[in-house]
């Protein structure tokens, strides 16, 4: 063989080596997976979740639905989170919810995990004796939840926001001193509402800013068992109380002091 072909066949050879690898080397067109890795355009944009709902309610009790009571005008307000069945979603779960005999409001209504939303429920004066019935929905893409709970309305309206009030004043004035870290001022806004309407030995109430709930409780007694409770919950992040403070006797005047924080929220 001559040398000019010799070198004709090597050049060829090499010219297709030079190919192959600037093949290699190149990324797949768009869409096209690399060997070993995940098809992201395959991947399950709406993997399926679950919803956890604060409180329960109805609970079962020897075989018997026990609903919880509110009265017409109160704010019945319900903790709302979602749990991801397999993996995590980079999309929020929308919330939607109905309750026939009722408002309903719902705060922060897209959530991820971690994240807590707030259905907020009214029943209407007409609603007095019976049930009412919520069912919350989530939505992602094609993925659903359902849950379903309800609670029961009695007649009743509300006379302790007055006295509620001025003992949320009492603690704010305190907490504004003495934690600042809370952000809590005397210039913070309160809206609130009644709980627990039936209790009469300890009355409840809750207050809502921006950022915290406040649940107040307050021992209905002369001096010195007149005490008076709160603790705070963090709004949209927390399921649970994570401060609580105690006037051991309001008619006293005595100062608030640390308490132990509750497990659970009071509905």
């Amino acid at each position: 063989m001559s040398n000019k072909k010799l070198a004709a066949i090597l050049g060829g050879c090499i010219a297709v080596i030079v190919a192959l690898v600037a093949v290699a080397a190149f990324p797949p067109a768009s869409g096209e997976p690399i060997d070993g890795e995940p098809d992201d355009g395959n991947m399950d944009k709406n993997p399926a979740f679950h919803i956890s709902v604060i409180p329960e309610t109805p609970q079962e009790i020897d075989g018997v639905d026990v609903y919880r009571l509110s009265i017409p005008g109160q704010r019945f307000v319900f903790l709302v989170t979602i749990a991801d069945e397999a993996q995590e979603s980079e999309l929020p779960v929308h919330m939607s919810a109905t309750a026939p005999g009722a408002e309903v409001v719902i705060y922060y209504e897209d959530i991820f995990e971690g994240e807590v939303a707030e259905l907020v429920v009214i029943p209407a004066p007409a609603s007095i004796g019976t049930i009412i019935e919520v069912t919350i929905t989530g939505t992602r893409g094609t993925a659903t939840d359902e849950k379903v709970v309800g609670f029961e309305v009695a007649e009743g309206e509300d006379d302790r926001r007055e006295y509620a009030e001025m003992l949320l004043d009492k603690f704010v004035t305190w907490l504004a001193s003495n934690h600042p870290e809370l952000g809590i001022t005397e210039d913070t806004e309160w809206d609130g509402t009644t709980v627990s309407p039936v209790w009469l030995v300890v009355s409840h109430y809750l207050f809502f800013s921006e950022e915290w709930e406040v649940h107040l409780e307050w021992h209905v007694m002369i001096a010195p068992h007149d005490w008076a409770r709160i603790d705070l919950r963090h709004r949209f992040d927390e399921l649970a109380p994570s401060y609580a403070f105690e006037i051991s006797s309001v008619d006293a005047a005595n100062d608030p002091v640390p308490m132990e924080v509750p497990e659970t929220v009071w509905r």
